[in-house]
């Protein structure tokens, strides 16, 4: 009888534990859709919050009026920076949770084992070289993938190798950062003051860029990525268990952790490849999901992807009203948003 009024218990705090989790859910999701709007509306042509839900929905065939000039705005220019920012800000918000769950530290993120770094330098070259007699806006891309896809291929290596453990995989992607630091330096060094200005400015990150062609690039290579993530929902909720044990209930977890690493490098290089180098989101929105969810990946992943988008579609928001009439780099935005958070986790470990 004690037994049977336990279990019941048991699943009675299971039942509210989801309920919680899927409120977190549908909040993150209204507070996102509401900076999505705002990131629509500010600009050097402030729109109405009316405006702007009345364009949306006149470009999805709904039987209302809108003046051509806030359709123009709306759809042609400012849509897809606002998407974009979704979608990148989603992308870098999974691949930090899936780093830091690969390798069970919260530090972990695409940024800081050296991906972005390298897609930075990789970008930096194709500029340098010009652009192989490509167009910049083809060959910046191309190169920053290439890069970053080369710095992922030497993460993979490590973790295919025996013995290999997470820290050790840490120190390496440390190095591989300071590495492509270090080129990306001397590529400007050498480079005119012109050159290392347009550098500079693609380094600190911008969704100026982008466009449909792009913004349905990213966000179909992050969409495919998910959802394979999210396939492997269990078996990475099972590793946040200890490798040790995650074997012991079935899991593969160098296939897991190889699998794993060449989605997040796939999406990280994809992301930055077209918007520049953002740190911060894939420490961050991780962190916060984790508080808010916990560890199991059916709603740690994709409430990674949602605060990921709500970071960075308000640094976007931020950016055009911080100095009114003018654009600030976003990926500025981001790190002052970051650093703090950042000091408070190291504080709070710390405690």
């Amino acid at each position: 009888m004690q037994s049977s009024t336990m279990i019941a218990e048991a699943i009675e705090n299971q039942r509210r534990h989801e309920k919680r989790r899927w409120l977190v859910l549908a909040t993150l999701l209204f507070l996102l859709l509401l900076s999505f709007i705002f990131d629509i509306a500010t600009g050097p042509s402030l729109l109405s919050l009316n405006d702007v839900i009345q364009a949306l929905l006149h470009s999805i065939g709904a039987p209302v009026e809108v003046s051509r000039t806030t359709e123009v705005i709306v759809t042609n220019l400012r849509l897809p920076i606002a998407l974009m920012a979704l979608v990148v800000g989603g992308s870098l918000g999974v691949g930090g949770a899936e780093m830091q769950t690969l390798l069970n530290n919260p530090m972990a993120s695409p940024y800081t084992l050296g991906m972005a770094a390298a897609a930075g330098f990789g970008a930096a070259l194709m500029l340098y070289v010009g652009s192989l007699g490509l167009s910049s806006q083809i060959a910046v891309p191309i190169g920053a993938f290439v890069c970053c896809m080369l710095s992922a291929s030497l993460l993979f290596g490590l973790a295919m190798m025996r013995h290999i453990s997470s820290g050790q995989l840490i120190l390496a992607g440390i190095a591989l950062l300071f590495l492509f630091q270090s080129l990306l330096s001397l590529v400007q060094f050498v480079s005119s003051p012109e050159l290392s200005q347009q550098i500079l400015f693609w380094l600190f990150g911008s969704l100026t860029k982008a466009n449909w062609t792009n913004v349905m690039i990213t966000a179909l290579v992050t969409g495919v990525c998910v959802l394979i993530l999210m396939k492997d929902a269990w078996k990475l909720t099972a590793l946040r268990l200890g490798e040790e044990r995650a074997k012991s209930l079935g899991v593969n977890v160098t296939r897991l952790r190889l699998k794993t690493l060449i989605l997040v490098a796939i999406m990280t290089a994809t992301a930055t490849s077209f918007v520049g180098i953002i740190g911060f989101i894939g420490i961050v929105a991780p962190n916060i999901a984790r508080m808010l969810v916990g560890e199991d990946q059916r709603y740690f992943l994709p409430l990674s992807f949602i605060v990921g988008a709500f970071l960075l579609s308000s640094a976007s928001v931020l950016s055009k009203v911080i100095v009114p009439g003018a654009l600030f780099p976003i990926g500025i935005v981001t790190a002052i948003i970051g650093v703090p958070f950042f000091f408070w986790l190291i504080i709070g470990k710390r405690r």
